[in-house]
């Protein structure tokens, strides 16, 4: 399956896009009839932002959710959606979703892995795995790995993880993965997110000979149902809330302006032929600076190496085939 493969450079395309772009001007031009897409969590915030621009775009999108009925609700009136069951933090489900879309024997062109929760209390699911890390990551990995016959099928897809800035709190913790005895909450979500890039990293190693691109991506900041686990004080931690007055601070994005870049990557044709890369404000990133900003992506995250470690733990934690 592997042969010679070369890393894309983690440096700026100069794509034309930014902060400002949204979905649909990113997708300006592209007819995407007769593809299908996965939008894991595709009924909420950017999520449906997401599905609405790829349905627009011509694409066909199953969303997988947690919340039947409330994605159902949120997807009323938009055509050419379907939306499949799905809890990430439980691999029973995962695997049902898995065995039901292999059943259907159709192929699968773009996958967004868009679904995550975000500094959440401390939980524990599985093997005691952190809820975060459970949820964020090895769902995702359990369920692509597990449709990837469905992924080649038809010459190859484009894999979209949804990482995030946050990634900058937390490298992965190979010594206590799961936080054991000293919880943090946003430590948790940064480590999550740092798996994420690194899926990508290696996903697109693995996948590139059959034509499976894998990249992730910083959406930017949204103000959505993710942040619902902060309360004021954290938001002020965090740079999100004004102390003095309350208010949002400026520096965020609309709903379609953070579903550009996770859209950009599954789409553009400027990333033809590219892949295993972290991307922000629809532009592949520069690597972070060492000033502490939260611009750009940390070295830990892109990092092959590191890439390949979590992927072989990964393999051993979900139980997935590697045959």
């Amino acid at each position: 399956m592997e042969q010679t493969y070369t890393k894309t450079p983690q440096h700026k395309l100069n794509s034309g896009f930014g902060f400002e772009s949204t979905a649909d001007e990113v997708l300006e031009g592209i007819d995407l009839s007769g593809k299908l897409a996965l939008v894991t969590g595709g009924y909420s915030g950017l999520g449906l932002e997401t599905t609405k621009a790829l349905v627009k775009a011509g694409a066909h999108v199953i969303v997988p959710a947690r919340r039947l009925e409330t994605a159902q609700k949120a997807l009323v009136g938009i055509e050419h959606v379907e939306v499949e069951e799905l809890d990430l933090s439980d691999l029973n489900s995962v695997e049902k979703l898995a065995d039901r879309l292999l059943a259907g024997g159709r192929s699968i062109d773009l996958a967004l892995l868009n679904a995550g929760i975000m500094a959440s209390p401390e939980t524990r699911v599985g093997e005691n795995w952190e809820l975060q890390f459970a949820t964020n990551h090895l769902g995702h990995f359990a369920l692509i790995h597990r449709i990837m016959p469905l992924l080649i099928a038809d010459g190859g897809a484009r894999v979209v993880v949804t990482s995030s800035a946050g990634h900058h709190f937390s490298a992965i913790r190979w010594d206590n993965l799961n936080f054991e005895g000293n919880y943090d909450k946003f430590q948790a979500y940064g480590q999550s997110k740092t798996a994420n890039a690194l899926f990508a990293v290696e996903l697109d190693r693995r996948g590139a000979s059959d034509g499976v691109r894998a990249f992730s991506v910083h959406p930017g900041s949204i103000m959505t149902q993710l942040k619902r686990h902060l309360n004021y004080e954290e938001q002020v931690a965090i740079n999100v809330t004004d102390e003095e007055d309350g208010a949002i601070k400026p520096g965020f994005k609309t709903p379609e302006q953070g579903a550009a870049t996770q859209i950009w990557a599954a789409t553009s044709p400027q990333l033809e032929g590219k892949g295993g890369v972290y991307c922000e404000d629809c532009d592949i990133a520069d690597p972070a600076p060492d000033n502490g900003d939260f611009f750009g992506v940390k070295d830990f995250a892109t990092d092959p190496e590191e890439a390949k470690r979590l992927w072989e733990l990964s393999v051993k934690l979900t139980g997935v085939s590697e045959s």
